[in-house]
Order: structure tokens, then C-alpha cells, then sequence
């Protein structure tokens, strides 16, 4: 066991090693600008990616910015189970985060997308993370961004997003690991950048 440990913690660092840095930092920019203007951050994924989406928008709205002259608006679309509940049974589950966006999205706005695979392939219920692709074409729509954390090959997300955020890797345990580390990279990163100087020290 002690060997398969120490397998896995080397691919998750040959992964990292391997990333490119530069849209993380796209990624923070993006983020900052949407705190700088005072937009909004919708987050969404499936499965293991929705409890990212979650934690996400936590992040945002306390680590990252709760010494900041004004906090993060950040929003988890996977929250309200019985409004994902009532549009996935009326509305279709293809159809779940885009249809909220209807109800608050406005120009300027951010959408997030978490997805192992990036909407690449399909299951026995349909072709995966359609949900979010309509999310993130309704974004497009409304004058907003979107930004995608992926793995794989980054799937259809990958060209759809504005920004998007590779763990180049074929592992799903590893991708949705590698993304939470990349969603406190990015949060404190955010940090460094919208908190005053003196509060910055302050650690989680």
C-alpha cells in the first residue's frame, strides 16, 4: 500500500508539473475583473465537480475576499436542490444551470464550468456535461464569460470557454483533486490581489 500511495502522489505531481501556467493566471485575472466591476460568478459542474462548484463559491465569497473593501457575489448553481429538482423533472437535466442563469445572468457576468471531461463522451443517460455547454452558450449570449476547468483533452468546453483550465490528465480521481487544489490557487491568488495590504498575512 505504502508503494501505491507514493505512485499516486507522483502522478498527481508529474500532472502539475506538467500544466500550463498561463491560463491559471488568466483564470485570476478574469476573476478580479469580475470583483473590480462587481459581477456576478456562477459556478456549476456534475457529480464530484458539483461539490467543487460549491466549495468554489465559498472560497470566493469568504477566503478570497471577505477582508476586501467589498466581497465576491459568487453563486453555486447546484445549491437549490428543489429548484434543480423541479427543472430537471419539468425542464429537462440538460437544461438545469442555464435556465437559472435566465433568472439572474446580465451582461458582464461570469460563468464557471467544472467538468472532468469537458462534455467529451456519454454515458447511458446522454452525452455528458450538456448542461453545462447550454450554460456556458447562454452566457455567451448575455455579454458574459466563461471560464472551464477541465481534464482530459478539455472536451467541447475547452473551445467554448473564454478561459480554460487544463489538468492534463486521463484520471477522473485525479482531475477533480487537481481542481480543487486549482480553485484555492486561484482564491488565493484573488486574495493577494483585492485584499489590503496588512491582511494579506492572514491565513485560512
Amino acid at each position: 500500500m505504502k508503494n501505491s500511495v507514493s505512485d499516486y502522489l507522483s502522478e498527481s505531481k508529474a500532472i502539475l508539473d506538467r500544466m500550463d501556467r498561463g491560463p491559471i493566471v488568466a483564470a485570476t485575472e478574469l476573476l478580479v475583473d469580475a470583483w473590480k466591476r462587481n459581477a456576478r460568478v456562477f459556478i456549476a459542474g456534475n457529480g464530484g465537480s458539483a461539490s467543487t462548484a460549491t466549495h468554489f463559491a465559498c472560497d470566493l465569497n469568504k477566503w478570497a475576499s471577505q477582508d476586501a473593501d467589498r466581497r465576491f457575489r459568487a453563486f453555486s448553481l447546484v445549491d437549490n436542490i428543489p429548484l434543480v429538482s423541479a427543472l430537471t423533472n419539468d425542464n429537462g437535466f440538460n437544461n438545469v444551470y442555464s435556465e437559472q442563469l435566465e433568472n439572474f445572468f446580465e451582461e458582464g457576468d461570469v460563468f464557471v464550468a467544472i467538468s472532468v471531461h469537458g462534455g467529451s463522451g456519454r454515458d447511458r443517460a446522454d452525452l455528458w456535461s450538456q448542461n453545462l455547454l447550454k450554460a456556458a452558450d447562454y452566457a455567451k449570449q448575455k455579454g458574459g464569460k466563461t471560464l472551464a476547468l477541465v481534464g482530459f483533452d478539455g472536451g467541447v468546453l475547452k473551445k467554448a470557454a473564454d478561459v480554460c483550465v487544463l489538468v492534463p490528465a486521463d484520471s477522473t480521481p485525479q482531475v477533480e483533486g487537481l481542481h480543487l487544489v486549482l480553485t484555492h490557487l486561484i482564491c488565493d491568488e484573488i486574495r493577494k490581489r483585492i485584499v489590503p495590504p496588512g491582511k494579506v498575512a492572514q491565513k485560512k
